[in-house]
């Protein structure tokens, strides 16, 4: 049941996520169906069982922590950093934004996410499927499981602040591929990464990492900026 609980819902987010992607079906009402398929699964295995309380004293460095990592994924593609230092917006966009071994998605006619397009109630839906479900479903797989996995046989054995740099680098380098902002996607996974290690605390994780997505939602939306949805 440890696996099983650590697995179970990242594995039926990328399900829904890649069989699902049919035009039947609208992105926002695919994030939602993950949102609620995968807050289910949480709820019903309890994969915070195998752990200690949160604690409190560990959700100051987990907020400061999330900003940064908001700023570092915000920050290189800004209308400002554009004006200021041409040369490194130019060089970002064309190398490090976007994964260069891929074709540039296209730009969507509307933003699927963007509540004049969708409803503030599906909205509203993928701000909490970002900033908990899936924060807490990748921190338990790639930063609990994979990476202590790959440390020692029975992964639930390997104490959370056990730090093996090859392993460390190799699980977050895969976790930042996942993301069209690779780059920025690296340097998250390696923040929320040395966050658990420090702290040794997943519920410090997974409130950094939903920091970060929340943070990056609110930003989305009052900017009208939804590319990085």
């Amino acid at each position: 049941m440890v696996y099983i609980s650590h697995i179970a819902p990242f594995v039926m987010w990328m399900v829904i996520m890649i069989f699902l992607d049919v035009p039947q079906i609208t992105p926002a009402w695919r994030y939602a169906l993950q949102t609620i398929v995968c807050s289910a699964l949480l709820l019903a295995l309890r994969p915070w069982r195998w752990y200690a309380r949160p604690r409190l004293r560990h959700l100051p460095l987990a907020f400061a922590v999330g900003v940064a990592v908001l700023a570092i994924w915000v920050v290189p593609e800004l209308p400002w950093t554009q004006a200021h230092f041409p040369a490194f917006h130019k060089f970002y966009m064309r190398f490090l934004a976007v994964q260069p071994w891929v074709a540039a998605p296209a730009v969507p006619k509307l933003w699927p996410y963007a509540p004049e397009n969708c409803g503030w109630g599906l909205t509203l839906v993928k701000m909490f499927g970002t900033s908990v479900t899936i924060a807490a479903c990748e921190e338990l797989f790639w930063r609990s499981f994979v990476y202590r996995a790959m440390v020692g046989e029975k992964f639930w054995q390997v104490d959370l602040g056990t730090f093996q740099p090859l392993m460390f680098f190799a699980v977050n380098v895969v976790f930042g591929l996942e993301h069209p902002q690779w780059l920025a996607g690296i340097l998250a996974g390696l923040a929320f990464g040395w966050v658990l290690l420090r702290t040794r605390d997943l519920g410090a994780a997974i409130f950094c990492h939903g920091t970060t997505n929340f943070l990056l939602g609110l930003y989305c939306i009052a900017t009208g900026d939804y590319h990085f949805w």
